[in-house]
């Protein structure tokens, strides 16, 4: 590929979850139309493996993003995939190939101007997942009813000529708990980084997008596909920065499937229902 043709040195995108309904596929697939890189990782949470055992959920736009990511693989790009915990599956071919896509356990990254970064999807240090893996579960469900008020409100505001904004990223942003968590999980993964001898770290999986330091470390989170629609991106000088991709993408709106989901809206509350009941029941 042609130096010139490039946007930027390196691309990482994380939690896109390819295989539910909550996946932006379409902004995604804008995204990556108009942005080349020399390196694109894909930090994690590409395919939920978790909701694909549940029911086959594969439209036409997730089929693109994975050919359109191969093609990058085959012009040149180097694509490096790291597993996270809804696509937990491809870690049994961590050290393999497929096609022109590295699969790999984490990395270190180099940036331009020298400095070390430890790549990962930063499941693997999150105390739920490893110590209360069934709440991570019921979680998952709740976050799902969440995501599908999510795509009502935004598929309003497409109608409406206005772009794209995270309801569900709102919400969690009013929980208290969710926001320590957040902030517990960004000091152990840069804990984590300077005990591997790194200048700061780059993950996904808390769906936050955040460049900061951390006790002189760098935490840097490249955000989701699902919520917030970003990525993390490196300059030719080594400097990071977020892109928050919410312009409006044409894409036609279904308005028989909208209109389904939303007859199905006091089922989905009283499966939020249920979510909390099981949590409070076995948290007493």
């Amino acid at each position: 590929m042609n130096k010139n043709e490039l946007n930027f040195r390196t691309i990482w995108i994380s939690d896109v979850h390819l295989g539910t309904p909550g996946c932006q596929a379409n902004y995604l697939l804008d995204f990556l139309k108009t942005h080349e890189s020399e390196t694109l990782y894909l930090v994690g949470d590409i395919l939920d493996g978790w909701h694909l055992k549940k029911g086959w959920y594969w439209p036409q736009t997730h089929n693109d993003v994975v050919q359109k990511i191969l093609r990058k693989g085959r012009k040149g790009t180097r694509v490096v995939f790291i597993p996270g915990n809804h696509d937990e599956s491809v870690r049994q071919f961590i050290g393999l190939s497929f096609g022109e896509i590295e699969v790999h356990e984490d990395a270190i990254h180099t940036l331009a101007n020298g400095k070390r970064l430890w790549v990962t999807h930063g499941d693997l240090f999150d105390g739920v997942m490893q110590h209360a893996r069934w709440l991570a579960y019921v979680g998952d469900s709740a976050y799902t009813v969440i995501l599908k008020l999510n795509r009502w409100f935004n598929a309003i505001r497409v109608r409406m000529g206005l772009p794209y904004w995270s309801l569900s990223q709102y919400l969690k942003h009013q929980v208290k708990n969710a926001v320590n968590f957040i902030s517990a999980f960004e000091h152990v993964m840069t804990e984590e980084a300077r005990r591997r001898d790194c200048d700061g770290v780059v993950c996904g999986h808390i769906h936050k997008a955040e460049i900061r330091e951390i006790n002189g470390t760098l935490y840097a989170n490249d955000g989701d596909w699902v919520e917030s629609l970003t990525a993390l991106v490196e300059d030719f000088d080594g400097n990071l920065k977020i892109i928050h991709w919410n312009r409006r993408v044409e894409a036609p709106l279904n308005l028989q499937s909208l209109h389904q989901e939303m007859s199905q809206q006091p089922a989905l509350f009283n499966e939020l229902k249920s979510s909390r009941s099981s949590v409070c029941e076995s948290s007493s």
